[in-house]
């Protein structure tokens, strides 16, 4: 699933463009191909339809692992789930396959929703707080300071790994880089949220702060299907290096399964005490 990095990375190239493709930013919505009518989770086709078209995109923000579309009257959310993606293509070319939805844009580009396994979802909103509301603080907000985020470990007896995956808690981080950030911070994956010291709190936020920033300087990671141009997956520590040995110890790293997911660490840089 794209995380944080991932979705940052698309974002940057739907809103600056590249020497390839051009920014979507300011361009008109003029027509719409719905190819995947489960696509929508809101509003329906009729109204999606009659609303967009017409409507600018004004600007591409990110909150957690949404991107954000600003429209002139509504705002256009994606959630790009297991497998989904965002490109911009000439709009004269033929639609590759697993593309769900297309909004033709003037100028002669398309902005093309690729959503393989089809879990990726859009809004089309007057209030996107209704969505993104119940997310928890961005990892970069200046406001998750060390003594609040102490604070929210504190009043939750959760073990870490399955907390820190969810969205509501703090939004962003996925398999891969909750796996990476509690190596970095040296911590185990069932250690108890509220059993954390200060100090130990501090920590886990700068190493989820540290291996995101990494992660964007790399433009995600290139492991599954897609995270195209990514190249965090050459620095993982742990994260799919199974029976590998730790770069710090030389520890075969183990592999556990924690709220249905997948987990790497190393047994002895994230002690279990």
């Amino acid at each position: 699933m794209p995380e944080l990095p991932e979705v940052e990375t698309i974002r940057r190239v739907l809103r600056n463009g590249t020497e390839e493709v051009p920014s979507i930013v300011g361009r008109e919505i003029v027509s719409v191909d719905l190819l995947w009518e489960r696509t929508l989770a809101y509003p329906g086709v009729k109204d999606f339809r009659r609303r967009i078209i017409g409507q600018t995109i004004l600007d591409v923000h990110r909150r957690g692992k949404h991107l954000v579309l600003p429209l002139t009257s509504d705002t256009l959310l994606f959630h790009l789930r297991m497998s989904g993606d965002l490109m911009v293509e000439d709009s004269r070319k033929e639609v590759q396959k697993h593309v769900r939805l297309v909004l033709n844009l003037r100028g002669d580009i398309r902005l093309a929703f690729v959503n393989p396994r089809k879990f990726g979802r859009v809004w089309l909103l007057e209030e996107p707080n209704k969505i993104l509301g119940a997310l928890g603080p961005e990892p970069f907000d200046p406001d998750l300071t060390e003594e609040r985020f102490s604070q929210m470990l504190q009043v939750r007896k959760r073990m870490l790994k399955p907390l820190l995956m969810d969205q509501h808690f703090i939004a962003g981080l996925g398999n891969i880089y909750t796996d990476e950030a509690l190596f970095d911070a040296g911590l185990h994956p069932k250690r108890l949220a509220n059993g954390l010291s200060r100090l130990e709190a501090a920590r886990l936020l700068g190493s989820i702060r540290k291996v995101l920033l990494e992660g964007i300087r790399r433009n995600g990671a290139s492991i599954d299907w897609m995270y195209r141009g990514g190249g965090f997956q050459q620095v993982l520590r742990v994260y799919q290096r199974t029976g590998k040995p730790c770069v710090r110890c030389g520890t075969p790293i183990e592999r556990m399964v924690l709220g249905q997911r997948g987990t790497h660490f190393c047994p002895r840089c994230q002690p279990y005490h």
